[in-house]
């Protein structure tokens, strides 16, 4: 079976999914992206609703934890 190959997400070069990179093509785009994350570059584009705090957070939507 032929190595599968997705897009690097920072030059869209072929990216190997057996790279130690993966899911970037290069050290040079991993640090790229870890870059723009760190820059503020990339954002969360809205805040999460309560439902997803509720997921993340372990409770069951629409309860609180005093209701046991």
């Amino acid at each position: 079976m032929r190595d599968a190959l997705k897009n690097c997400p920072i030059c869209n070069r072929p990216a190997s999914l057996k790279s130690r990179y993966y899911p970037f093509c290069s050290e040079r785009c991993r640090t790229q992206d870890l870059a723009n994350w760190t820059t503020g570059t990339y954002s969360i584009s809205q805040p999460l609703s309560e439902l997803e705090e509720d997921f993340l957070q372990g409770t069951q939507p629409g309860k609180d934890s005093t209701d046991d």
